[in-house]
C-alpha cells in the first residue's frame, strides 16, 4: 500500500468524468488499498479515484465513528438505481477542497448498485451520511466538487480561499 497524492481545486483532473472499470482484479485491489490508506491519512471519509488522479469509477469509504473498528467500504462502477424526493441538508467538506465546509441539499435516502472489493454486484439502500457520503463522492466521478452545488460566489471564495492556503505552505 502506498500513500497517494490528493489533487486540490483547481486542478482541471478534478472535473474529468471517470471511466467504468472493466473488472475487479488484483491491480484495482491495489488501487482500492491504497485509497483508503490515503483517505485514512487525510483524514477523511471517502475519496474517489480522480481524486488521486486515477479517473477510473471506484470509491472508498469509512464511515466508522471515532473509538469504533475501521469499516471500510469499496464502491465500483456505482450506479444510483433510485433517489428519494425527500431532500436533507448537510455540511460538506472535501479532501479536494480544504478546509471549506458549507451545506449541500441532497436526496436523504437513494438505493445504489455496485461492485464490491470482490467484485460482487451489490445492491443497497443509503440513508443518513451514508447517502450524502455516496452522492459526494459519486459527484467525483461526473467530474463536479460539492462547491460547485454552492453560488457561484461562495464557489469562486472557496477557491480563491484553497489557492491562498496552498501558496502559504
Amino acid at each position: 500500500m502506498a500513500l497517494r497524492e490528493i489533487l486540490v481545486v483547481p486542478d482541471p483532473v478534478l472535473k474529468q468524468v471517470s471511466k467504468p472499470v472493466e473488472r475487479v482484479d488484483d491491480d484495482l485491489r491495489a488501487l482500492m488499498d491504497d485509497m483508503l490508506e490515503t483517505m485514512y491519512a487525510a483524514p477523511g471519509i471517502g475519496l474517489a479515484a480522480v481524486q488521486i488522479g486515477v479517473p477510473h469509477r471506484v470509491i472508498v469509504m469509512d464511515l466508522a465513528r471515532e473509538g469504533e473498528p475501521p469499516a471500510p467500504r469499496h464502491f465500483v462502477n456505482p450506479e444510483i438505481l433510485w433517489a428519494s424526493e425527500e431532500t436533507a441538508p448537510y455540511e460538506e467538506g472535501c479532501l479536494s477542497v480544504p478546509e471549506i465546509y458549507d451545506e449541500v441539499e441532497r436526496p436523504a435516502k437513494v438505493k445504489l448498485r455496485y461492485l464490491n472489493y470482490q467484485g460482487e454486484a451489490v445492491e443497497e439502500e443509503a440513508e443518513g451520511l451514508f447517502a450524502v457520503c455516496i452522492q459526494h463522492e459519486m459527484d467525483h466521478l461526473e467530474g463536479v466538487l460539492f462547491i460547485d452545488h454552492l453560488s457561484r460566489l461562495k464557489r469562486e471564495q472557496a477557491v480563491k480561499k484553497v489557492k491562498k492556503q496552498a501558496k502559504a505552505a
